[in-house]
């Protein structure tokens, strides 16, 4: 074997041949084949899918052999006659995958992938999709390796070809992507070029899951070790079992989930054979974002081997909606596949001959001069086959199939995600564990049904009880992150996944209506209005809910400040006194009150009067400022600074005069209900940043923390918050998730005395208002923000970061960790124990919040805010992961102890994830 160096990965390259050997690829060069044997024939191995109750499906291995790989004829673009039968699966998850806009190319996480497909390298007829994949790829940052089939190897499954010796060739793309395109076709050399100068793909004489073979362990070692493989995209869509089975694109992403790496089979659905660069352009900007977010949330529990994506090429295909779809169970009708090709004449001259002197009837045949054809017995006759599968049926399958299935979600012009896994699909019998007892041996000729014994719960004990998860969290985002954080339980299909809930109108879901019993275990992650608290209260044994019914001492800005206050009274030395600002909170129904309403705040009142006396030319840094809050707002609406009594006064004069009609007095808060229902921090409460009626009431005043901690590393500092993660817990454990957020204004810190009252974006980090703001200069509606020309949310794109990544000391970091672990903690015990109507915690119940800490110059903590369902979506696509762990931790130190699975899952998370969820408080309030 010949070695030469190849500058362009800086390797020696071998340059002899691959053949498969025991189960591996391995280089040397082929034996002599044996005196008197033909060539070995090709036994590639095809595939079967078999769709199951709930996703993820099941990719069954293979069962069928064939001689030779088939070429694709008239795949794609045809509408035979026949119509087939069709089998709609049942699944209880319909859900769109919130797909993460792809960070700009100097903060994407490059990874390395190896493309493959089944359509060789770049054609205008048969591969014309490769080249701008591969493109798009490398343009966001990524290392991409390219190991193709060096020819059309579609409908051939995950083959290898037993016994042949496999050859690369090697490959320069052209300049162009696309067939109309002046040099968009590349060149192929026998050996690699001399020189790195050049972009170079391996082209094997083989098939596709023999290319991901020699792929990961023949070339590009030198660029490190393979993150994921990308098969495809196809030319013709791989929806529905029956294209599924025999798609060399799938068999590449098999071979490579059995080697353990993470796959992708990519298809593009055509609808014309008139393909619009444009079109493909944008199929392919959307398909990395498909792959980006799939990589970035892939499951950890072992639930997905590999995922089928589908992509429609169509126009706004990046704006349509990707879907979680179930493979379509279709079959072929009755008749063959093949087409019969007359070989008569066929043949070389040779064949010709033999046919006429020694066939039926020729020369060789005639005895006596009898004519023996008459009365010969004849032998097969010879005949040619052409691969011509009938589409039309499949299609038709399709059209009859019901909603939400792989075939029809492509119909409709949405790109479809499929989970699979590698291995065989087993009936429900496979997986009793069951002894097959045979019959006595002397009886057995007689027995017809063989027995089988049933499981005894007296020897064999009980099985573990079905857990049925109600998950309809009615959040895009944060939808599949918890439901990846539920499979991490391996529970298996022990855990059925409800992701819908039934339209009720205005009666609420009763939770009785959706378990096959009253006593089944039962998990409710709903928004607080669907969840149903009185039957959590029947039945506190076996039913869990997301949140507390009562917690307004927590979340209700005016009810939080008396929390405090109280705490403090009883507990002088409490670290709540040097991390929550004294707050003054009054009531205010109408403007001209105003005055009135401050009586008591005796605090605020002599601070706007000591700011008053002060000389209008006098230095304004010496004030005292203040930040006013709306007790019931969210979403950073109707934050303000003041110094003065004037300064005020005009604040609320101002909401007056935007909204005239808040004299109403049709819509009272609801104080007085039981419920918190209202105050969800993902909940809008309208456009702008006025304040509502029913929110023109409640008030709290807090000195202004000036100034903020600042990150000198910026060349125009701005200020930022630090959101975290809290779980609580029954009654009660608090958990702190260590991975925090760091929030940025949109514009530079400015002194509050050096801007309009009214110029909220240097001192507002609340990145919701920011993104309504955007919309609305923009003109986007707010389900489609603003973006950049990447696909990243203008908003997010340099207002989110971690917490741990900030440029500051880490001895820094670290004491403003432990501040917020010792103010939250303390926090949560003091709203249980001083103000215990208005926080009941629940034995069966947990709830996650998100609070907001602002660091002052000094490095000090200070609260600023409770949020309930906090917007998770705050967090951003590039750092989904982040949210994903934290619903890991949640369902860890909350879902598994209640259900009594927490063993388990103890098992499976490693030392660094457990130690993300940190006990920051446990108390025993008397109700667990």
């Amino acid at each position: 074997m010949r070695c030469v160096f190849d500058k362009t990965w800086g390797i020696a390259r071998r340059t002899g041949c691959c053949r498969w050997a025991r189960g591996r690829p391995t280089f040397g060069a082929a034996p002599p084949s044996r005196a008197g044997e033909g060539p070995e024939r090709v036994l590639p191995a095809s595939v079967s899918f078999s769709s199951c109750l709930r996703p993820p499906l099941y990719y069954n291995a293979p069962a069928k052999v064939t001689e030779q790989p088939i070429d694709r004829f008239k795949r794609r673009g045809q509408r035979p006659d026949a119509p087939a039968p069709s089998r709609t699966p049942i699944l209880t998850r319909r859900e769109h995958l919130a797909l993460a806009p792809p960070p700009p190319a100097n903060l994407t996480a490059a990874m390395h992938i190896l493309v493959t497909n089944d359509d060789g390298p770049p054609s205008p007829e048969s591969s014309p999709y490769v080249h701008c994949l591969v493109k798009h790829l490398q343009e966001v940052g990524h290392v991409v390796s390219v190991c193709l089939p060096h020819t059309q190897r579609s409908w051939i499954g995950k083959a290898h070809m037993i016994g042949q010796t496999l050859t690369p060739t090697y490959y320069r793309p052209g300049k162009n992507v696309h067939a109309d395109e002046a040099d968009a076709v590349g060149t192929t050399h026998h050996r690699p070029a001399p020189s790195g100068d050049v972009e170079e793909w391996v082209l094997v004489d083989g098939t596709p899951a023999s290319c991901v073979q020699i792929g990961l362990y023949h070339f590009f070692q030198d660029r490190g070790p393979i993150d994921l493989v990308v098969s495809g995209p196809n030319y013709g869509r791989n929806s529905t079992s029956v294209f599924a089975l025999s798609s060399g694109t799938l068999g590449a992403a098999l071979e490579a989930a059995v080697c353990r790496q993470k796959a992708i089979a990519l298809s593009f659905a055509f609808f014309t054979r008139n393909h619009d660069p444009v079109i493909i352009e944008s199929a392919c900007r959307h398909s990395v974002r498909v792959i980006e977010a799939l990589y970035q949330r892939w499951p950890t529990d072992d639930s997905v081997d590999l995922y089928s994506v589908n992509v429609p090429l169509v126009e706004d295909v990046e704006r349509n909606a990707t879907m979680w779809a179930d493979m379509l169970q279709n079959y072929w009708s009755a008749g063959s596949c093949f087409e019969e090709v007359d070989a008569d004449g066929a043949g070389d001259a040779a064949d010709e001959e033999a046919s006429i002197r020694e066939g039926p009837g020729g020369e060789a045949d005639v005895k006596d001069g009898t004519d023996a054809s008459a009365n010969a017995k004849r032998g097969h006759k010879h005949k040619h086959f052409k691969w011509a599968p009938r589409l039309t049926q499949l299609h038709k399958s399709v059209d009859e199939s019901g909603p939400g299935n792989d075939g029809r979600t492509v119909k409709e012009g949405k790109t479809c995600v499929t989970p699979l896994k590698a291995n065989f699909a087993m009936a429900e019998g496979a997986f009793s564990r069951k002894e097959f007892v045979l019959p006595p041996l002397a009886a057995a000729t007689s027995q017809q049904d063989l027995p089988v014994r049933t499981k005894n719960p007296a020897v064999d004990g009980p099985s573990p009880p079905l857990i049925r998860a109600i998950v309809a969290y009615e959040d895009l985002y944060v939808q599949p992150l918890i439901l990846s954080a539920l499979r991490s339980l391996g529970l298996g299909d022990k855990l059925d996944l409800v992701t819908e809930l039934p339209s009720t109108g205005d009666d609420g879901v009763s939770l009785a209506s959706l378990l096959p019993a009253s006593d089944t275990r039962t998990l409710q992650i709903t928004p607080y209005e669907a969840i149903d608290f009185e039957f959590a209260a029947s039945h506190p044994q076996t039913c869990l809910v997301n949140s507390y019914m009562i917690r307004k001492a927590l979340i209700r800005k005016h009810y939080l400040s008396s929390t405090v206050d109280h705490w403090a009274a009883k507990n002088p030395s409490s670290v709540l006194r040097r991390h929550v600002q004294r707050s003054e909170a009054f009531e205010v129904d109408y403007a001209e009150f105003l005055d009135d309403a401050l009586v008591e705040a005796f605090d605020l009142r002599e601070s706007m009067a000591r700011n008053d006396e002060a000389p209008a030319d006098d230095n304004p840094a010496a004030r005292e400022w203040w930040i006013l809050k709306p007790g019931m707002s969210d979403r950073g609406q109707g934050i303000r600074l003041f110094s003065t009594m004037e300064e005020l006064q005009g604040i609320f004069d101002g909401w007056e005069a935007e909204r005239p009609d808040s004299d109403d007095e049709g819509d009272d808060d609801d104080d007085d209900a039981d419920g918190d229902g209202e105050e969800n921090e993902g909940a809008g409460r309208g456009d702008g940043d006025y304040i509502t009626t029913s929110h023109l009431r409640h008030f709290v005043a807090q000195p202004y923390v000036h100034p903020p901690l600042l990150l000198p590393s910026e060349p125009e500092p701005r200020k930022f918050h630090i959101r975290t993660y809290v779980l609580a817990t029954g009654s009660l454990r608090v958990h702190v998730y260590r991975h925090m957020l760091a929030l940025f204004a949109a514009k530079p810190y400015r002194a509050p005395w050096e801007h309009s009252p009214t110029d909220i974006d240097s001192y507002l980090t609340n990145t919701c208002l920011q993104e309504q703001q955007q919309q609305q200069q923009s003109g986007a509606s707010p389900s489609s923000p603003p973006i950049d020309a990447n696909g990243t949310s203008l908003t997010l794109r340099n207002t989110v970061q971690r917490f741990w990544s900030l440029p500051l000391e880490r001895a820094t970091l670290d004491d403003i960790f432990t501040q917020i672990c010792a103010s939250t903690g303390e926090l949560f015990e003091a709203a249980a124990r001083a103000m215990p109507v208005h926080f009941q915690t629940l034995p069966n119940a947990f709830e996650v919040f998100g609070l907001d800490f602002l660091v002052d110059a000094a490095g000090h903590a200070w609260l600023l805010e409770v949020n309930a369902f906090p917007d998770f979506k705050q967090t951003g696509g590039d750092l989904s992961s982040l949210v994903e762990g934290f619903w890991r931790g949640v369902a860890r130190e909350a879902v598994a102890p209640f259900f009594g699975v927490e063993g388990s899952v103890a098992a499976e998370a490693g030392d660094g994830e457990r130690a993300d969820m940190v006990l920051v408080k446990d108390v025993d309030l008397g109700r667990r």
